[in-house]
Protein backbone atom coordinates (compact mmCIF):
# COMPACT_ATOMS: atom_id res chain seq x y z
CA UNK A 1 0.00 0.00 0.00
CA UNK A 2 1.37 3.42 -0.96
CA UNK A 3 1.82 5.74 1.99
CA UNK A 4 1.40 9.52 2.26
CA UNK A 5 1.43 9.94 6.03
CA UNK A 6 4.60 9.22 7.97
CA UNK A 7 4.94 7.56 11.36
CA UNK A 8 4.86 10.93 13.16
CA UNK A 9 1.58 11.92 11.48
CA UNK A 10 0.00 8.55 12.25
CA UNK A 11 0.97 8.92 15.90
CA UNK A 12 -0.45 12.47 15.87
CA UNK A 13 -3.77 11.07 14.68
CA UNK A 14 -3.81 8.25 17.25
CA UNK A 15 -2.80 10.35 20.27
CA UNK A 16 -4.29 13.77 19.47
CA UNK A 17 -7.23 12.64 17.34
CA UNK A 18 -6.59 14.51 14.10
CA UNK A 19 -4.11 15.16 11.33
CA UNK A 20 -4.01 18.24 9.10
CA UNK A 21 -3.70 17.75 5.35
CA UNK A 22 -2.54 20.85 3.48
CA UNK A 23 -3.27 21.33 -0.24
CA UNK A 24 -5.75 18.45 -0.27
CA UNK A 25 -7.40 20.15 -3.26
CA UNK A 26 -6.66 23.18 -5.40
CA UNK A 27 -7.69 26.81 -5.10
CA UNK A 28 -9.49 26.39 -8.44
CA UNK A 29 -11.72 23.68 -6.99
CA UNK A 30 -12.37 25.81 -3.91
CA UNK A 31 -13.36 28.76 -6.13
CA UNK A 32 -15.81 26.59 -8.10
CA UNK A 33 -17.38 25.38 -4.85
CA UNK A 34 -17.70 28.94 -3.51
CA UNK A 35 -19.41 30.09 -6.71
CA UNK A 36 -22.12 27.44 -6.22
CA UNK A 37 -22.54 28.19 -2.52
CA UNK A 38 -22.80 31.96 -2.96
CA UNK A 39 -25.44 31.41 -5.61
CA UNK A 40 -27.49 29.44 -3.06
CA UNK A 41 -27.11 31.93 -0.20
CA UNK A 42 -29.88 34.49 0.45
CA UNK A 43 -27.39 37.36 0.61
CA UNK A 44 -25.11 39.36 -1.66
CA UNK A 45 -21.50 38.22 -1.95
CA UNK A 46 -20.33 41.80 -2.48
CA UNK A 47 -22.50 43.57 0.11
CA UNK A 48 -21.57 42.86 3.75
CA UNK A 49 -24.67 44.76 4.85
CA UNK A 50 -26.70 41.73 3.71
CA UNK A 51 -24.72 39.34 5.94
CA UNK A 52 -27.08 39.62 8.88
CA UNK A 53 -27.25 36.02 10.14
CA UNK A 54 -24.32 34.54 12.10
CA UNK A 55 -24.69 31.17 10.36
CA UNK A 56 -26.59 29.83 7.36
CA UNK A 57 -26.62 26.09 6.65
CA UNK A 58 -26.44 24.67 3.14
CA UNK A 59 -26.22 21.09 1.77
CA UNK A 60 -26.11 18.43 0.41
CA UNK A 61 -23.99 18.88 -2.73
CA UNK A 62 -23.11 16.34 -5.41
CA UNK A 63 -21.73 18.76 -8.03
CA UNK A 64 -18.41 17.74 -9.59
CA UNK A 65 -16.10 20.19 -7.77
CA UNK A 66 -17.53 19.16 -4.40
CA UNK A 67 -17.04 15.44 -5.04
CA UNK A 68 -13.64 16.03 -6.67
CA UNK A 69 -12.38 17.89 -3.59
CA UNK A 70 -12.69 14.73 -1.47
CA UNK A 71 -11.67 12.07 -3.96
CA UNK A 72 -8.10 12.72 -5.00
CA UNK A 73 -5.69 9.80 -5.18
CA UNK A 74 -3.76 11.43 -2.32
CA UNK A 75 -6.79 11.48 -0.03
CA UNK A 76 -7.79 7.93 -0.90
CA UNK A 77 -4.32 6.70 0.03
CA UNK A 78 -4.56 8.57 3.34
CA UNK A 79 -8.00 7.07 4.03
CA UNK A 80 -6.45 3.64 3.48
CA UNK A 81 -3.70 4.46 5.96
CA UNK A 82 -6.02 5.71 8.69
CA UNK A 83 -9.01 3.40 8.25
CA UNK A 84 -7.79 0.42 6.22
CA UNK A 85 -8.20 -0.65 2.61
CA UNK A 86 -11.71 -1.59 1.47
CA UNK A 87 -13.24 -0.45 4.77
CA UNK A 88 -14.55 3.00 3.74
CA UNK A 89 -16.94 4.40 1.14
CA UNK A 90 -15.82 7.19 -1.23
CA UNK A 91 -17.65 10.49 -0.70
CA UNK A 92 -20.35 11.09 -3.31
CA UNK A 93 -21.79 14.19 -1.67
CA UNK A 94 -20.49 16.90 0.59
CA UNK A 95 -22.84 17.38 3.52
CA UNK A 96 -23.75 20.32 5.65
CA UNK A 97 -22.03 23.66 5.14
CA UNK A 98 -22.47 25.88 8.22
CA UNK A 99 -21.50 29.11 6.47
CA UNK A 100 -20.41 31.57 9.18
CA UNK A 101 -20.60 35.33 8.89
CA UNK A 102 -19.18 38.20 10.93
CA UNK A 103 -22.37 39.26 12.69
CA UNK A 104 -23.38 41.09 15.86
CA UNK A 105 -25.82 38.33 16.81
CA UNK A 106 -23.98 35.31 18.30
CA UNK A 107 -24.55 31.87 16.78
CA UNK A 108 -26.63 29.39 18.78
CA UNK A 109 -24.68 26.27 17.82
CA UNK A 110 -21.38 26.63 19.67
CA UNK A 111 -21.72 23.74 22.13
CA UNK A 112 -19.20 20.92 22.38
CA UNK A 113 -20.29 17.81 20.51
CA UNK A 114 -19.32 14.60 18.73
CA UNK A 115 -20.93 13.97 15.36
CA UNK A 116 -23.38 11.05 15.38
CA UNK A 117 -23.10 8.25 12.86
CA UNK A 118 -26.22 6.07 12.71
CA UNK A 119 -29.97 6.44 13.16
CA UNK A 120 -31.53 5.78 16.54
CA UNK A 121 -35.18 5.22 17.39
CA UNK A 122 -36.21 8.37 15.51
CA UNK A 123 -34.37 8.32 12.16
CA UNK A 124 -35.77 11.71 11.13
CA UNK A 125 -34.45 13.38 14.30
CA UNK A 126 -30.71 13.93 13.95
CA UNK A 127 -30.39 14.80 17.65
CA UNK A 128 -31.41 11.21 18.41
CA UNK A 129 -28.82 9.66 16.09
CA UNK A 130 -26.22 7.57 17.90
CA UNK A 131 -22.51 7.02 18.42
CA UNK A 132 -21.21 3.64 19.60
CA UNK A 133 -17.80 2.23 20.50
CA UNK A 134 -17.28 0.63 17.09
CA UNK A 135 -18.30 3.87 15.34
CA UNK A 136 -20.92 2.15 13.22
CA UNK A 137 -21.08 3.71 9.72
CA UNK A 138 -18.54 6.52 10.38
CA UNK A 139 -14.82 6.16 9.74
CA UNK A 140 -13.72 9.79 10.12
CA UNK A 141 -14.95 13.30 10.73
CA UNK A 142 -13.60 15.66 8.07
CA UNK A 143 -13.30 19.43 8.48
CA UNK A 144 -12.91 20.71 4.93
CA UNK A 145 -11.90 24.34 4.36
CA UNK A 146 -13.16 25.92 1.14
CA UNK A 147 -12.14 29.45 2.19
CA UNK A 148 -9.06 30.71 3.99
CA UNK A 149 -9.66 30.46 7.75
CA UNK A 150 -7.64 32.45 10.29
CA UNK A 151 -8.07 32.47 14.07
CA UNK A 152 -10.56 35.34 13.67
CA UNK A 153 -12.73 33.52 11.12
CA UNK A 154 -14.65 31.20 13.46
CA UNK A 155 -12.34 28.20 13.09
CA UNK A 156 -13.70 24.98 14.54
CA UNK A 157 -12.33 24.32 18.01
CA UNK A 158 -10.75 20.86 18.29
CA UNK A 159 -10.31 19.45 21.80
CA UNK A 160 -7.04 17.61 21.41
CA UNK A 161 -7.08 14.03 22.64
CA UNK A 162 -10.75 14.14 23.64
CA UNK A 163 -11.51 11.10 21.47
CA UNK A 164 -9.81 8.96 24.11
CA UNK A 165 -12.20 10.11 26.84
CA UNK A 166 -15.20 9.62 24.56
CA UNK A 167 -14.07 6.06 23.80
CA UNK A 168 -14.03 5.32 27.53
CA UNK A 169 -17.58 6.68 27.88
CA UNK A 170 -18.86 4.64 24.95
CA UNK A 171 -17.19 1.44 26.18
CA UNK A 172 -19.87 1.25 28.90
CA UNK A 173 -22.87 1.82 26.64
CA UNK A 174 -23.37 -1.29 24.50
CA UNK A 175 -24.18 -1.59 20.79
CA UNK A 176 -26.51 1.42 20.71
CA UNK A 177 -24.00 3.68 22.44
CA UNK A 178 -25.30 7.16 23.21
CA UNK A 179 -27.46 9.56 21.27
CA UNK A 180 -25.99 12.85 20.06
CA UNK A 181 -27.69 14.75 22.88
CA UNK A 182 -26.88 12.18 25.58
CA UNK A 183 -23.19 12.31 24.74
CA UNK A 184 -23.17 16.11 24.37
CA UNK A 185 -24.60 16.39 27.87
CA UNK A 186 -21.60 14.54 29.32
CA UNK A 187 -18.77 16.33 27.52
CA UNK A 188 -18.34 19.21 29.96
CA UNK A 189 -17.53 16.67 32.67
CA UNK A 190 -14.58 15.23 30.76
CA UNK A 191 -10.99 16.27 31.57
CA UNK A 192 -9.99 19.67 30.20
CA UNK A 193 -8.13 19.45 26.90
CA UNK A 194 -5.90 21.72 24.85
CA UNK A 195 -7.92 23.73 22.33
CA UNK A 196 -6.66 23.71 18.75
CA UNK A 197 -8.15 25.91 16.01
CA UNK A 198 -8.83 24.35 12.60
CA UNK A 199 -7.25 27.14 10.56
CA UNK A 200 -5.64 27.03 7.14
CA UNK A 201 -5.80 28.00 3.50
CA UNK A 202 -8.64 26.89 1.25
CA UNK A 203 -7.88 23.28 0.35
CA UNK A 204 -6.90 22.29 3.88
CA UNK A 205 -8.63 19.27 5.44
CA UNK A 206 -8.52 18.12 9.05
CA UNK A 207 -9.06 14.36 9.20
CA UNK A 208 -10.39 13.63 12.66
CA UNK A 209 -11.12 10.56 14.72
CA UNK A 210 -14.91 10.03 14.75
CA UNK A 211 -14.99 10.48 18.55
CA UNK A 212 -13.14 13.82 18.57
CA UNK A 213 -14.95 16.54 20.52
CA UNK A 214 -15.22 19.85 18.67
CA UNK A 215 -17.26 23.05 18.71
CA UNK A 216 -18.08 26.12 16.66
CA UNK A 217 -17.39 29.68 17.79
CA UNK A 218 -18.42 33.23 16.87
CA UNK A 219 -16.93 34.88 13.78
CA UNK A 220 -14.66 37.84 14.63
CA UNK A 221 -13.19 38.42 11.19
CA UNK A 222 -14.37 40.22 8.07
CA UNK A 223 -15.03 37.56 5.41
CA UNK A 224 -17.49 34.63 5.57
CA UNK A 225 -16.11 31.21 6.43
CA UNK A 226 -16.95 28.26 4.20
CA UNK A 227 -16.33 24.82 5.65
CA UNK A 228 -17.98 21.44 5.22
CA UNK A 229 -17.96 18.66 7.80
CA UNK A 230 -18.84 15.45 5.95
CA UNK A 231 -18.22 12.00 7.36
CA UNK A 232 -16.04 9.45 5.68
CA UNK A 233 -18.50 6.59 5.76
CA UNK A 234 -17.53 3.16 7.05
CA UNK A 235 -18.71 0.03 5.27
CA UNK A 236 -19.51 -1.63 8.58
CA UNK A 237 -17.97 -0.88 11.96
CA UNK A 238 -14.52 -0.67 13.47
CA UNK A 239 -12.74 -3.71 14.84
CA UNK A 240 -11.73 -3.19 18.47
CA UNK A 241 -10.70 -6.74 19.41
CA UNK A 242 -10.20 -10.18 17.94
CA UNK A 243 -8.71 -9.03 14.64
CA UNK A 244 -6.31 -11.44 12.96
CA UNK A 245 -5.08 -8.83 10.48
CA UNK A 246 -4.12 -6.03 12.86
CA UNK A 247 -5.75 -2.69 13.53
CA UNK A 248 -5.89 0.57 11.60
CA UNK A 249 -4.92 3.81 13.38
CA UNK A 250 -8.57 4.79 13.91
CA UNK A 251 -9.02 1.49 15.77
CA UNK A 252 -5.67 1.65 17.57
CA UNK A 253 -6.70 4.96 19.15
CA UNK A 254 -9.74 3.33 20.74
CA UNK A 255 -7.72 0.33 21.88
CA UNK A 256 -5.15 2.65 23.45
CA UNK A 257 -7.90 4.54 25.29
CA UNK A 258 -9.21 1.26 26.70
CA UNK A 259 -5.75 -0.03 27.66
CA UNK A 260 -5.93 -2.87 25.18
CA UNK A 261 -2.69 -4.12 23.66
CA UNK A 262 -1.82 -2.26 20.46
Amino acid sequence: MSKILGKKEIEQFIIHGYVRIDNAFSQEIADEVLAVLWNDLPCDRFDPATWTAPVIRLGMYTDEPFVESLNSKKLHLIFNQLVGENKWIPCRNVGTFPVRFPAIEPPNDTGKHVDASFAGNEPANFLEWCINLKSKARALLMLVLYSDVSENDAPTVIYEGSHMDVAKLLSKEGDWGLSFMELAGRLDNLPKKKEVYATGKAGTIYLCHPFLVHSAQPHRGTMPKFMAQPPLLLKGELSISGSESGYAPVERAIRLALDLSN
